[in-house]
């Protein structure tokens, strides 16, 4: 399995789906289902029992995950792709992302 292009944390935009065009953080990637949880985005009703943690019960919203290939990393406010460059070298290797429209360094 390839390496994810999306983490936990970064900011992204939805470009498909009943959704589209609402941005938000990611807040859990699913790496075997390829899919992220976005804050805000594809917000769900759940009927929940009264439980220890919920005393109440009811009607909950919540967010459900989405397609990673509906998302796009956010580049300095602005969609973009992202790749992949190994920097250093000898025992220093190190692979870090990169914006595809500014060829910068994400982490």
């Amino acid at each position: 399995m390839s390496a994810l292009k999306i983490k936990k944390g970064d900011s992204v935009r939805v470009i498909a789906g009943k959704d589209k065009d609402k941005e938000g953080k990611v807040l859990i990637v699913n790496a075997k289902k390829s899919t992220v949880v976005v804050e805000g985005v594809n917000m769900i009703t759940k009927h929940q029992k009264p439980a220890s943690a919920n005393q109440q019960g009811g009607i909950v919203n919540k967010e459900a995950p989405i397609d990673i290939s509906n998302v796009m990393y956010l580049h300095k406010g602005k969609p973009t792709r992202i790749g992949f460059k190994v920097e250093g070298e000898g025992k220093d290797k190190k692979k870090v992302r990169v914006a595809k429209s500014t060829g910068e360094t994400i982490d």
